[in-house]
């Protein structure tokens, strides 16, 4: 006798709060975990997507403590997880991301949690809609783990923030995460999701990666919409994702890009319509070094030896003989106008486009709750983190704006250097550049600023760049691994699949990806009925810098 569809409903639920209270206490590793290995043990019902999130949850409460990466963890996301059970249950499982664990930077926007930029001046601020580029995560079946730590506002790279304190490197506790998406590269490093977001400005995404031994992707201008990020700079600002392996980076591109032309953000007009869609993880498949041609950008080391340089170099004079000995070909680049800080002074657009940019996106009706309304307000409340080298920058991006004499000469000159770059990678029949991302080893925590990054050229040419793991410095009692030396891989605008096959190629020729030893052992899920708010009490957040009132 077949049962009515009542009964046939009244069964399936008993089965179901059955098979998801016989799963909820398995416990599943996530160290170094990927999208394929989370879909593989999912779909294999060798556990489930709530004791999956559990498993992730529980790893970040045994060592958050110790390298300080969370500002919040999401309150809906156990019972999100226990919807994807049914739903997998059900037998439908659409989305590349089905419930893949990913943290996300704290100046994206998410409706179901305040979005601060790490300043307690925002503490309170919540968007009432996703960021466009969340909502494709979610869509894609990603579940939104929580939010991490960041240097204040994005406006560093040492990840210190007065809502979420400092962010400690996994590696070696003595140094920064790089950033501002530090909190992002320490979590990722330590296995706190499959893999998380970041903003890149000048070397914000890059930067953590590089410090992190991670993978990450700064897209060309437009490939991504920025619509609902707390914004620096029209010209400048990217976002992307950070990963430990090449497959997961590619996967998490392509959802971010899904979004495609938003009218929020007008540079995605520019994106080629025969972009649209595009699979990145496809373009990671057959391929070889043999033959392709690197450029080593020479301006961008710093060869006066010493303890934190000379490993530097040393790693970049290991790959490029592994890049020889695979059959690609390393030509010398020293053109002068690959010079840093050369760069950084005559055209960083930051300053005259981070006041308009933060009061456009403070004054929209899409966010609710205490907040400034205006860049002005926010530094007239002492309610924030300003380490002494940004004082000058934050006093020149008040007053400053668009409408300088200035602002006109410094594009103009961005469009000279942008036709420089195609110039060097035509005549001397480039496949991409190379380089280190920091010229020496990522900072001690307490250094007033995250010396000898390279970002710029990236950042003000609207070039992609995908950043992979080179090597390690020498082991030290305090770092026992070493310290992570990463490498940036720049291509021509639109190049991002070639970049990320090459990524993949290098990655197998010179594999340097090690977890961190302070956060290698595994942890035993707990059962969680919730799961609750992790920034602490601010009163207790070491300052490491004094706040003051510009």
């Amino acid at each position: 006798m077949r049962p009515t569809n009542a009964a046939l409903t009244i069964w399936v639920s008993f089965a179901l709060a059955i098979g998801l209270a016989l799963t909820q206490t398995d416990s599943y590793d996530v160290r170094e975990s990927t999208v394929e290995g989370v879909h593989n043990a999912l779909y294999s019902d060798l556990t489930s997507c709530r004791s999956i999130v559990e498993s992730f949850i529980a790893r970040i409460e045994a060592y958050n403590p110790a390298i300080n990466t969370i500002i919040t963890l999401n309150p809906n996301a156990l019972s999100i997880a226990e919807e994807k059970d049914y739903t997998l249950a059900a037998g439908n499982t659409t989305g590349a991301l089905f419930c893949i664990p990913v943290l996300l930077k704290d100046n994206y926007d998410t409706s179901d949690m305040h979005t601060t930029g790490g300043c307690l001046d925002l503490a309170d601020s919540q968007p009432t809609v996703d960021a466009p580029v969340v909502a494709a995560l979610k869509n894609a079946g990603a579940i939104i783990l929580g939010k991490t730590n960041l240097h204040e506002l994005a406006l560093e790279g040492l990840t210190v923030s007065s809502l979420g304190g400092q962010t400690i490197n996994p590696y070696d506790h003595t140094r920064t995460p790089g950033g501002s998406s530090g909190g992002t590269g320490a979590a990722v490093a330590a296995s706190f999701a499959v893999f998380g977001t970041g903003t890149d400005t000048v070397n914000s995404l890059r930067s953590p990666a590089s410090a992190n031994s991670l993978f990450s992707v700064r897209p060309t201008r437009g490939l991504i919409s920025r619509a609902g990020i707390i914004p620096i700079s029209f010209t400048q600002d990217a976002i992307g994702p950070i990963a430990r392996n090449v497959h997961d980076l590619a996967l998490a591109l392509t959802v971010m890009a899904s979004v495609g032309y938003d009218p929020d953000d007008n540079a995605t007009a520019l994106t080629p319509s025969s972009l649209i869609g595009q699979d990145y993880s496809a373009a990671l498949y057959n391929g070889s070094l043999q033959g392709v041609r690197f450029g080593l950008v020479e301006g961008f080391f710093n060869r006066t030896a010493s303890n934190e340089t000379t490993p530097v170099n040393q790693v970049f004079d290991d790959m490029t003989a592994a890049l020889t000995s695979a059959g690609a070909t390393v030509v010398p680049i020293t053109s002068n106008i690959f010079n840093s800080t050369a760069i950084s002074n005559a055209y960083d657009t930051q300053r005259l486009e981070f006041r308009q940019d933060m009061d456009t996106y403070l004054s929209q009706a899409s966010l609710q709750g205490t907040r400034p309304s205006t860049l002005n307000d926010l530094y007239s409340s002492g309610k924030y983190l300003v380490i002494p080298s940004q004082y000058s920058y934050v006093n020149t991006a008040l007053v400053s704006s668009t409408g300088n004499t200035t602002y006109t000469g410094i594009k103009f000159g961005i469009q000279n250097l942008t036709v420089a770059l195609e110039d060097t990678f035509k005549a001397d029949s480039l496949d991409a550049l190379i380089y280190p991302e920091q010229a020496n080893l990522v900072v001690k925590i307490g250094s007033p600023s995250q010396s000898g990054r390279n970002g710029i050229l990236a950042a003000v040419t609207g070039s992609p760049v995908v950043t992979v793991p080179a090597g390690f410095s020498p082991s030290t009692a305090n770092a026992p691994l070493g310290v992570p030396i990463g490498m940036e891989i720049l291509g021509l605008p639109w190049t991002e699949a070639k970049l990320l096959n090459m990524a993949r190629l290098i990655a197998e020729v010179n594999r340097v990806r090690r977890m961190p030893k302070s956060t290698e052992a595994a942890v035993e899920s707990a059962q969680l009925v919730g799961v609750p708010k992790i920034l602490p009490d601010t009163k207790d957040i070491p300052k490491v810098y004094p706040i003051g009132i510009l």
